[in-house]
């Protein structure tokens, strides 16, 4: 794995990218209804071809989330993913957060999902994200259905104070809820990576903060995590953080709008140089021990 001369950790850490479109997220559900999903333009297909090409220039192999609605409508985007030796794995059907479902809605979603992308991407689905890090102290249930439909790992906890999200009680690294919260299903639990600062847990692992953030804060909270915590980092971004020519949404409030468009024009070079900085790797590979290049 081609890696600067100036990176000082030979940790492997995880690169992820949450396969969702724009029109997706859950800062725009109030503003977009579902039903026109159909009816807007799609930039995820163009957005993924981009990211597809900036890992293979830096030898990068990644964990792509995807939702099932994308990869119903972009079959050979989901395979190309797949030959290019990465990692698919599942972020729900249509980004609806668990914290909305009932646990019999969310369990035929899961296994709906798992089936569509086995089909498409001919490979065992092990992985699952839930949409907006929606798994949470009140609704653990959803290991359990995770495990039980046949899910390795989860990465859907985020141990972090968050007005949508975040259970900053939770483990900060990959952790089982067998021995965490007493849920004796197997699963591994992966959470986004924070930092320990000053007595409080910071968000460090991508996303929004990561366009928020200098980029030399951003490299060295990831670089404490290495070598003060000895731990793998677990990074993550969406497609449409790349694009900066994405249709702009009206009538949101200041902060949905900071939120989602804060420095998309940064987002890719910043990207180029943390894949030049870090040595990454898929998530099955760094956490479940599986064979894959990583050298």
């Amino acid at each position: 794995m081609a890696v600067s001369a100036g990176s000082e950790s030979l940790i492997v850490n995880a690169m992820s990218v949450d396969v969702e479109d724009y029109f997706q997220v859950s800062a725009f559900e109030r503003h977009i209804a579902r039903q026109d999903w159909e009816h807007l333009p799609c930039r995820v297909e163009a957005n993924v071809e981009r990211i597809l090409t900036l890992f293979e220039r830096h030898k990068v192999k990644a964990t792509f989330f995807m939702l099932g609605w994308v990869a119903e409508r972009y079959p050979a985007m989901v395979r190309g993913i797949v030959a290019a030796g990465h990692e698919l794995a599942s972020h729900g059907y249509e980004h609806i957060r668990v914290v909305q479902q009932t646990p019999e809605a969310f369990r035929a979603d899961v296994i709906h999902t798992r089936q569509l992308l086995e089909d498409i991407g001919g490979c065992v689905i092990q992985g699952y994200r839930a949409a907006s890090y929606s798994i949470g102290r009140d609704n653990l249930w959803a290991l359990d259905v995770l495990a039980e439909t046949g899910h390795r790992y989860s990465s859907s906890i985020y141990p972090i104070r968050h007005d949508l999200y975040g259970m900053p009680e939770a483990p900060r690294f990959p952790f089982n809820p067998d021995e965490a919260f007493k849920r004796g299903n197997g699963l591994l639990e992966i959470p986004v990576t924070t930092l320990k600062l000053g007595g409080r847990t910071w968000p460090c692992g991508g996303g929004g903060y990561f366009r928020l953030f200098p980029y030399a804060l951003s490299r060295w909270a990831l670089q404490r995590v290495n070598q003060d915590d000895g731990q793998a980092a677990v990074f993550y971004f969406h497609p449409w953080e790349i694009d900066p020519e994405q249709p702009r949404q009206q009538g949101i409030g200041l902060k949905t709008r900071v939120r989602h468009y804060l420095n998309l024009n940064r987002m890719e070079s910043r990207l180029d140089r943390l894949l030049g900085d870090f040595r990454w790797g898929r998530m099955d590979q760094v956490f479940l021990g599986q064979s894959g290049a990583l050298a």
